[in-house]
């Protein structure tokens, strides 16, 4: 296998594979905000379940449990959105990997390169469709505008 030694050579490989890198800064922006929302999930779990925990048999907590459930899909579409974000960032270092080594060897890998940017931007606007859909259902349950006549 050859590679380049010519610096012209390895300084266009290295700009070519470092344009994903935004891509990869927004990820890494997204996984930290949805981390935190799937925090927030779970700590407001743990809240409930131990209301639910300590309350007496006779007392129904339907409220409590319609919110458990509503934060049981939440996380499962947080959990969802962080697994695509990171199967993102890999297919994104992975095209990184990929356009440099095509700029700097023989090897003719572009059509390759292309493919895997293409299915981490997927993944990305997949993980964007599940932070979107878990933001809908979280502010579905605050009572805006509504009347204690209306609840």
């Amino acid at each position: 296998m050859f590679f380049a030694t010519d610096l012209d050579t390895v300084t266009h490989g290295i700009q070519l594979a470092v344009a994903p890198v935004f891509l990869l800064t927004a990820v890494a922006g997204m996984i930290g905000s949805v981390a935190g929302r799937l925090a927030r999930i779970i700590d407001r779990a743990r809240v409930l379940e131990t209301r639910v925990d300590a309350s007496p048999d006779s007392a129904p907590m339907t409220t409590e449990l319609e919110e458990l459930r509503q934060l049981r899909k939440r996380g499962r579409l947080v959990n969802a959105c962080i697994a695509l974000l990171t199967f993102c960032a890999i297919l994104i270092g992975l095209t990184i990997m990929a356009l440099f080594l095509g700029e700097t060897t023989e090897l003719q890998i572009f059509r390759i390169a292309t493919v895997l940017f293409l299915s981490g931007v997927t993944c990305f606007l997949l993980a964007l469709l599940c932070f979107l859909t878990e933001t809908v259902i979280a502010t579905r349950v605050l009572k805006f505008g509504r009347t204690r006549k209306s609840l």
